[in-house]
């Protein structure tokens, strides 16, 4: 009763269509071998891959960009904040940083300055290993090189053979001769002329080889362009971390290094670029003036010698002071307004070009300086952004249209300003008469000398304050910081990055367990063949029998009253299976007649027909073998004797008796056995006539059990016509052979009851598997049974 329940739950599952698990894992677990073989290689893969792939290292250095209006200035520098000329610096723009970090320009500088264009390679055993820096024996340095090699997209590449300490000689890509040199001799080659030297790592003790790449300048930069990368360390921080990866810790090392001191240096540069503007302009005007100024000191001389004179009276030293006061208001006015010309000047000179302005020149108006001062913080951002970004840039748009506004607010301002001081000094030209007016009641000659001292004395302040601007601009250059402060210098892990062993260890496990479990699931999807007694009972209603497992012998007939292979017992229960499919018969003194039969040849119908006949005849019963598949006889092919009179002869030759056609074999003694005999050329005629009849009311009379070997029901109709004779139909089916779209053939000849009594047998089964999964070993038997090969250990392995 519990069984039935089990069953009925069973068969309620698979109209839901729900999937057994273990079912499905068992597909699967059974090839275990193809999943361990699978791992095994891409594990020995996954190795070698390692161990001859180039690691990457990550190296990475941190720095901080510094921002003057936050940071302010160093007590170092607190004693020239009075002079105007350090601190209240501009802020920087931490995303524009990382493009001027990344830009060709910076890294090209980088390239230049570490020859990263030559790359170096000593040959190991497998592969070959770049060596820099410390690793390095020699170095190429090119005094030129021509314009065509470094505009080559194709690479060069040489061999630098070492033969002494003193001597080599050169080698093409294709190993072929040169010449040959001493180190540091200048060398004329199609690429450049170039010299070969010995670094302090060169320590010659034999022969050895150094293959040396010589790539195109540009794409030495796209590529450190491609893998360096900068990035913030959070939204609001102006800490930035470089990195790249590279095959060699050193040359990134020194590249990352390189990176921040040119970067340095092009912030500094360009900070530097005001303060030269600056002092230019000065050293300009300071030139005008001193020719002045030479000439009104050599004009003082002369009058005084010409004159005899050595000083001025008491009024005349009042008038003088009197004048110089006034005379200093002036000089300050005059010296600004010069200024101010000068640099409006400087400024109508820039109609199509931005370029930077004299700053900290003194201006009585600080918004002036202040705007000065914002303009060319603007035109240093935009040239250096420029490096790197097009004009159409958004940015770039951006930082012109504020130069435009600025220029042009400069330029009304400036305008003003000179206005405003000109005015001035026309009411300093006013008090100046009324001074003159007091020195004209002096005497002659102390007047002339009043005069002549007044305009050296103005001269004199100008050029004064020049050189005091000067001195400012001059320590301005001199104290100029770097924009970044290297917070860790660079350095390099040691554990490679890529390739990473775990995960290329795990990705290899995982290869090697899919690659065995798709072609398993293409295997199982791709697949129509029967294998086991659950595809038959899923599609067809006919009683199952039993099934016999692949035999793993030689012999042909496997049943004998020793044998205990699982072959000879699935025989035997056949033979106890037959009584329950037997039909009761009110004569039981006739004998039983089984016919055997398939859907197509191949499926070992003759196999089946010999060995359960010798079966039967094991218990003791009388047993006929009889061959009626007149169309391709081949129990007697099957049993290895030579072909002999049988059915066909029968028939057709009305003299010859049943006695006659019999034979036994040494191996089944209480059988006996009649053959097919000659292949007739109609067959189905004879099977229609009365012998047939005669024949099998005689054997049954003579015979407990009657086998009748018939021929494939799908092929021809000859079974159909003698079917009419069986007690039972034992259909053969063949495990990994037969398609699952013949079984519509069986079902059919089941349900329209064509064959009595019928009954499926499964042949060549897999013992290895469980219930319901047999897939087939490939019984190497046609229509009969062929021996077996013998295989190799590893077929037997991995056999299917």
């Amino acid at each position: 009763m519990q069984l039935k329940k089990e069953n009925m739950s069973l068969n309620h599952n698979e109209e839901l269509g729900t999937i057994n698990i273990k079912e499905e894992l068992e597909k699967y677990l059974f090839h275990w071998k193809w999943f361990v073989l699978g791992v095994l290689i891409s594990t020995i893969l996954a190795f070698l891959y390692l161990r001859y792939s180039t690691p990457l290292y990550s190296s990475s250095t941190t720095i901080l960009i510094k921002d003057n209006q936050k940071s302010g200035i160093s007590k170092e520098l607190e004693a020239f904040k009075d002079m105007g000329i350090v601190g209240g610096g501009s802020a920087n723009n931490t995303d524009n940083e990382i493009v001027i970090l990344k830009s060709r320009k910076i890294i090209g500088n980088v390239v230049d300055t570490l020859n990263l264009m030559s790359s170096y390679y000593s040959q190991g055993r497998i592969k070959k290993t770049e060596i820099f820096g410390e690793n390095n024996p020699i170095q190429i340095i090119f005094l030129s090189q021509k314009q065509n090699i470094l505009n080559s997209k194709v690479d060069t590449s040489l061999t630098v053979r070492v033969l002494s300490s003193a001597k080599f000689e050169l080698k093409d890509s294709n190993d072929n001769f040169i010449s040959a040199h001493d180190f540091d001799e200048i060398i004329n080659s199609e690429f450049g002329d170039f010299k070969v030297k010995k670094t302090e790592n060169f320590n010659f003790k034999e022969q050895n080889d150094i293959y040396v790449n010589i790539l195109n300048r540009t794409k030495v930069i796209d590529n450190y362009k491609l893998i360096l990368n900068v990035n913030s360390v959070s939204n609001n921080s102006s800490v930035l971390n470089l990195s790249l990866r590279s095959p060699s810790k050193n040359k990134a090392e020194f590249f990352l290094n390189e990176l921040v001191k040119q970067y340095n240096l092009d912030a500094i540069k360009d900070k530097n670029i005001v303060s030269q503007k600056t002092k230019d302009f000065i050293d300009e005007r300071l030139s005008v003036i001193g020719k002045d100024l030479n000439s009104i000191q050599d004009e003082v001389k002369k009058f005084k010698t010409d004159n005899k004179i050595t000083g001025l009276s008491s009024e005349g030293e009042l008038a003088l002071k009197t004048a110089s006061l006034n005379n200093e208001k002036l000089v300050n006015i005059r010296t600004e307004l010069d200024i101010a010309k000068a640099v409006l000047k400087n400024i109508n000179k820039q109609s199509n070009k931005d370029e930077t302005l004299p700053q900290n020149l003194g201006f009585s108006e600080v918004s002036i300086s202040e705007a000065i001062k914002a303009y060319n913080e603007l035109v240093v951002y935009k040239n250096r952004l420029s490096v790197n970004a097009g004009i159409k840039n958004p940015q770039i748009k951006q930082y012109q249209k504020e130069i435009n506004s600025l220029k042009l607010n400069l330029k009304n301002s400036i305008s003003n300003l000179i206005a405003s001081l000109k005015t001035q000094y026309s009411q300093l030209e006013k008090e100046f008469h009324k001074i003159n007016y007091k020195v004209s009641a002096i005497p002659l000659l102390e007047r002339g000398y009043i005069d002549i001292a007044r305009q050296q004395e103005i001269i004199s302040g100008l050029y004064s304050y020049l050189l005091k601007k000067k001195e400012e601009t001059a320590i301005s250059l001199a104290v100029t910081v770097p924009n970044a402060k290297i917070i860790d210098v660079a350095y390099s892990s040691d554990i490679p990055v890529s390739p990473k062993k775990k995960i290329i260890y795990l990705a290899a496990l995982i290869i090697g367990l899919i690659i065995p479990f798709v072609f398993i699931y293409l295997k199982n999807i791709l697949d129509t063949k029967i294998h086991s007694r659950k595809d038959i009972e899923e599609l067809t209603d006919v009683p199952f029998l039993g099934d016999v497992p692949h035999s793993e012998t030689k012999e042909k007939i496997v049943i004998g009253s020793d044998a205990r292979s699982s072959t000879a017992e699935a025989f035997r229960l056949l033979r106890t299976n037959l009584d329950f499919m037997m039909p009761n018969s009110s004569n039981d003194k006739l004998g039983k007649s089984i016919f055997i039969t398939s859907t197509t040849s191949g499926e070992g119908k003759s196999f089946i027909s010999i060995n359960l006949a010798a079966t039967l005849s094991l218990s003791d019963k009388k047993v006929l073998l009889l061959g009626m598949d007149l169309r391709a006889p081949k129990v007697t092919e099957y049993l290895g004797i030579p072909e002999r009179k049988g059915i066909t002869n029968y028939i057709t030759n009305d003299k010859l008796s049943l006695d006659e056609l019999k034979f036994s074999i040494p191996e089944i003694p209480n059988l006996d056995i009649i053959s097919s005999g000659v292949i007739p050329p109609n067959p189905a005629e004879l099977l229609l006539t009365n012998k047939v009849k005669e024949l099998f009311e005689i054997v049954k009379k003579e015979y407990d059990y009657i086998i009748v070997d018939t021929a494939p029901v799908n092929l021809v109709t000859d079974t159909l016509l003698v079917s009419k004779y069986a007690d039972m139909f034992m259909y053969v089916s063949r495990a990994n052979y037969l398609d699952k779209r013949m079984l519509a053939v069986v079902q059919n000849l089941y349900s329209e009851k064509k064959l009595p009594n019928m009954a499926i047998v499964l042949n060549d089964t897999d013992l290895n598997r469980g219930y319901g999964y047999g897939y087939g070993y490939g019984y190497g038997y046609g229509y009969g049974y062929v021996e077996e090969e013998k295989k190799p250990w590893y077929k037997k392995i991995f056999s299917k």
